[in-house]
């Protein structure tokens, strides 16, 4: 009897070892499969860095995006220019924290809405409507500028919005041109934003273009109040065209992006 037990004892023994020489083999083999895992095992990957150059533009494309205006044919170059020379100036402390930016494009034909205001802030385009040139620039489309007195003639480049008064067109807005020899003379030749019958779909309709002012750019006269409240206080306004030898200084990207990157630090440190 004792030696059945005995036997039987060591029976069990074998088969318990045997099952824990198992389980443990098992256990082992599948954490080693899983810890080889190419679907689980941690692997480093590298953090893309985008340049200050790369940042930047990736920013115009959301405003512009965001704002609509491809689809209001504002021109991403002439957006670019006058966003630079926005960056530029806000850097500089020549406009006022007014998130606005106004640009005029004539490069487009006068029958076009081809002024647009736009709130930064916010990414959205508040209006898009006529604008008139001056009628010493040419008939439809502009094609000659200038800075000089009595030339009746628009000229391109940054301004900034300045007082406010009545005059002979109803209220009006006074414009600082910023850059020096293409419309410094602004004050000079009472070059203002204003309100005009001519400035009028009806107008196009009649005449195939709009009128054509003395060099101001002239607004439709039910949207000029509007238009002077909202951009007064100096904010910026961007005149395009095509003039070949047209420069500024307010057009260095450089500065912009600096501009850009410091709003951006104290941004992410808040």
């Amino acid at each position: 009897m004792k030696k059945q037990s005995v036997w039987i004892l060591a029976l069990l023994f074998m088969v318990t070892g045997l099952t824990a020489i198992s389980w443990i083999s098992v256990t082992d083999y599948k954490t080693s499969e899983i810890t080889q895992s190419p679907s689980i095992k941690a692997t480093p990957v590298a953090n893309e860095v985008l340049s200050i150059e790369e940042q930047f533009e990736n920013h115009l494309n959301r405003v512009y995006t965001a704002a609509k205006l491809a689809e209001s044919s504002l021109d991403y170059d002439v957006f670019k220019k006058a966003y630079i020379g926005y960056m530029n100036m806000k850097a500089g402390n020549l406009i006022s924290d007014k998130p606005l930016l106004t640009v005029v494009d004539f490069n487009k034909s006068s029958t076009q809405k081809r002024l647009w205001i736009i709130d930064l802030a916010n990414n959205k385009l508040l209006y898009n409507t006529l604008v008139a040139h001056g009628q010493g620039s040419g008939g439809d489309v502009p094609n000659r500028f200038s800075n000089l007195p009595n030339s009746h003639q628009s000229s391109l480049g940054f301004y900034v919005t300045s007082e406010i008064y009545r005059g002979k067109h109803g209220r009006s807005i006074k414009l600082d041109g910023m850059d020096k020899g293409f419309n410094s003379n602004a004050k000079e030749r009472a070059v203002v934003i204003h309100g005009a019958d001519y400035v009028s779909e009806q107008f196009v309709n009649q005449h195939g273009r709009l009128g054509r002012s003395h060099g101001c750019p002239a607004l439709p006269v039910e949207l000029t109040d509007e238009i002077i409240d909202n951009i007064k206080g100096k904010t910026l306004l961007f005149i395009a065209g095509p003039q070949a030898d047209y420069s500024s200084k307010y057009t260095d990207q450089a500065i912009a992006m600096n501009s850009f990157q410091a709003s951006t630090n104290s941004i992410s440190t808040i």
